[in-house]
């Protein structure tokens, strides 16, 4: 035991606590393939983005390779593998986290101002903030931000501090962004005749018609303004906020038919009405999880 490669202590431990682990080489990356497995010979392992046959026991195809058996850790086809290693890495989808990687100071103020409070580790430019609950991963969802989640790896610099934090609405919202609208003349759109929010479908709120159609038709303007790209999450932002208006009222407040009509200015300036619903839904949920 005293000669085994710190690396290879760490990854015992995260292992033990249910974090999938694998090694890191010099430049913190993952090691590479082996020769059966160079250049998706082998046809890739079962649970990745392409699925296939492999089952190979080295730590090959990076993220996938990550695991919580000790057996596969300390086999003997690892073990030149951890005399190697210069860190750890582990796979957040798989321990059922997700980690959002802010990459520097002005991301992180951007997170304490936007994201709900959870558990944080500091890293060498930023921080991540680990969040309860799995996502898609996608990099780049705003200046200095990734999301690292499923069929994706982090680096362990260790348990960090603080309370973690349910997977909130915010942060889903974050991979529902498209960076260029589509062009709006070609949208094919299953969007029907909508109806407008009225007392009819609002009999428990406490604002007046007035005061809801304005604040309404203010924030539909905010998306439509957004003709070349970020409309989807200006649609989030704006059913937010409107919802956040309602949490008081004893309700119904009719959000469903305000959703609607935000998802429609969304998809009148490109936006995909999946994505546009998507936004939306998140957005209403987003306002939901503050209040509580």
């Amino acid at each position: 035991m005293s000669t085994m490669p710190q690396p290879l202590r760490v990854a015992l431990a995260l292992s033990a606590a249910g974090v999938p682990a694998l090694p890191l080489r010099a430049g913190k990356v993952p090691f590479g393939n082996c020769r059966a497995c160079k250049n998706g010979a082998c046809g890739g392992r079962p649970n990745m983005k392409a699925a296939g046959p492999c089952q190979c026991p080295a730590p090959c195809h990076a993220w996938a390779a990550a695991t919580t058996d000790p057996h596969v850790l300390t086999s003997p086809l690892w073990a030149p593998v951890w005399r190697e290693a210069v860190a750890v890495a582990y796979h957040p989808g798989g321990a059922g986290l997700t980690v959002v990687d802010l990459d520097n100071a002005a991301a992180v103020a951007w997170a304490r101002q936007t994201l709900p409070a959870t558990r944080t580790v500091p890293t060498t430019r930023g921080e991540h903030w680990l969040y309860q609950g799995a996502m898609p991963s996608s990099n780049a969802v705003r200046p200095g931000v990734d999301i690292k989640s499923l069929m994706q790896y982090a680096r362990w610099l260790g348990p960090g501090t603080g309370r973690m934090a349910v997977l909130p609405a915010a942060v889903r919202a974050l991979t529902v962004k498209e960076d260029t609208n589509l062009a709006p003349g070609g949208l094919a759109s299953s969007l029907p005749a909508r109806a407008t929010w009225s007392r009819q479908v609002a009999t428990g709120c406490r604002h007046t018609e007035r005061y809801v159609r304005t604040g309404l038709e203010r924030g539909l303007a905010l998306v439509r303004a957004r003709t070349e790209s970020g409309a989807g999450s200006q649609a989030f932002g704006v059913a937010r906020f409107l919802a956040a208006q309602h949490t008081g009222c004893p309700g119904p407040c009719g959000l469903a038919v305000i959703g609607e009509e935000i998802v429609a200015a969304a998809v009148s300036v490109g936006v995909p009405e999946t994505y546009a619903r998507r936004a939306v839904a998140n957005g209403l949920e987003a306002a939901v999880e503050r209040a509580a």
